[in-house]
C-alpha cells in the first residue's frame, strides 16, 4: 500500500459515523449488509449514510453490490489487512516483537486484546 492510499483510507476513517459504519461492516463479515440495515444501526439518515459509504467505497475500504432493489456494502477486508501491514511494517524497529503485554508492538498480541466495541 502507497502512502497516498494509506493517507486515503486514514482520512476516509478519520470520521465518527464513517468509522462507526466500516466497523459494522467487519462486523458483518462477508456477506456485508445493505444500507438501510447500517443506517438503522447507525441511526443516521440515509441520505448522510450514502455520503460516507461513497466516502468509504473511494478509500477502497468498502464495496458494494446490487442485489435485487438494494446494495449490500461489505468491508474489503484485504485492504484493511495492507492499511493494518503498512501502518506496523517496521514495528519493533524491524526486529522480532517480544512476547509481552498487549500494548507491546507486536501487531498480533494487540490484535488479540482489541475488541470491536471498544
Amino acid at each position: 500500500m502507497t502512502e497516498t492510499e494509506t493517507l486515503l483510507a486514514l482520512a476516509a476513517l478519520a470520521q465518527a459515523q464513517r468509522l462507526r459504519a466500516f466497523r459494522a461492516l467487519v462486523v458483518a463479515g462477508p456477506q456485508g449488509l445493505p444500507a438501510g440495515a447500517i443506517a438503522g444501526q447507525l441511526g443516521i439518515a440515509p441520505s448522510a449514510l450514502s455520503f460516507h459509504l461513497k466516502e468509504l467505497s473511494h478509500a477502497g475500504l468498502v464495496s458494494s453490490e446490487p442485489r435485487g432493489r438494494h446494495l449490500i456494502y461489505r468491508a474489503d477486508f484485504t485492504r484493511m489487512n495492507r492499511l493494518l501491514g503498512y501502518l506496523t511494517e517496521h514495528c519493533c524497529q524491524g526486529e522480532p516483537c517480544e512476547a509481552g503485554p498487549p500494548a507491546a508492538c507486536c501487531p498480533e498480541a494487540a490484535a488479540g486484546s482489541m475488541e470491536l466495541g471498544s
